[in-house]
């Protein structure tokens, strides 16, 4: 199963480190991934493929929000069929 992931807010070192650091651990590959940095603001999307990930996807988005918490960003995450269609042209 492949999600979106988004992060967004004011630019600060560590900030992709820690969050693939965060996906490592559980075992969640990255499958494409963008960054831009615009005027000090800080924007990544990244496709990820869950199907190793073993923790049903709700606990992951409380842990992501959590770590956005801690990095003072907002993280989301959702299903890769959700964001394209909310996302279509």
């Amino acid at each position: 199963m492949n999600a979106i992931i988004t992060v967004v807010g004011t630019d600060k070192v560590g900030i992709i480190a820690k969050v693939t650091a965060f996906l490592a651990e559980r075992d969640i590959n990255i499958e494409d991934i963008s960054q831009t940095v615009l005027s000090g603001n800080f924007v990544m999307m990244m496709m990820v493929n869950l199907s190793s990930y073993s923790k049903d996807l709700e606990q992951v988005k409380k842990e992501l929000t959590g770590l956005g918490d801690t990095l003072n960003v907002s993280i989301s995450l959702m299903h890769e069929k959700v964001f394209s269609a909310m996302h279509r042209i």
